[in-house]
């Protein structure tokens, strides 16, 4: 079975939770990734502020980091937020534009949050192995960020 097909029940039960609270679910998707899926190390959801020029920690699961707010291009994450496309780091130390987090940090995915073509977002995988993501995390990745845009969207307009 894969991830997707996996975690999809999971993840709308999280999404679907009445009263609905953005951030206790957001923090719960990062404690069921962490926590079933070995080489996903700490996960975090970052935020575009509301002048669009950088991004801000909205729930993680992992190590503290001191990285709560990151400018639009640097590192990682701000590349993903000027680009709008995914951005898949094998190995950190071959990667120019990085900010660490944590010295045990080998890998890391980022995956926007598109609500209507705009970047509101993003998930954060970093992993302690190198070259640890598969197709399979990418496409669980891809799908929690769709529901979770079409959840915001819905909460945005008032639709059902």
């Amino acid at each position: 079975m894969d991830l997707v097909h996996r975690f999809t029940p999971k993840v709308e039960k999280i999404l679907n939770q009445n009263p609905f609270d953005l951030d206790k679910s957001l923090l719960k998707i990062c404690k069921l990734l962490k926590t079933n899926i070995i080489h996903f190390d700490w996960v975090g959801f970052y935020f575009t502020n509301s002048k669009k020029t950088h991004l801000e920690l909205k729930s993680f699961y992992g190590t503290p980091t001191e990285h709560k707010k990151i400018p639009f291009g640097k590192g990682v994450c701000g590349q993903v937020a000027i680009s709008n496309k995914k951005l898949i780091v094998p190995d950190v130390k071959l990667q120019k534009n990085y900010i660490s987090c944590n010295v045990n940090v080998k890998s890391e995915i980022v995956i926007p949050i598109l609500l209507d073509q705009e970047n509101i977002g993003q998930i954060d995988v970093d992993s302690n192995s190198i070259n640890p993501f598969t197709k399979n995390d990418v496409e669980l990745l891809e799908f929690i960020c769709n529901k979770i845009a079409l959840k915001i969207k819905t909460l945005k307009y008032g639709l059902d």
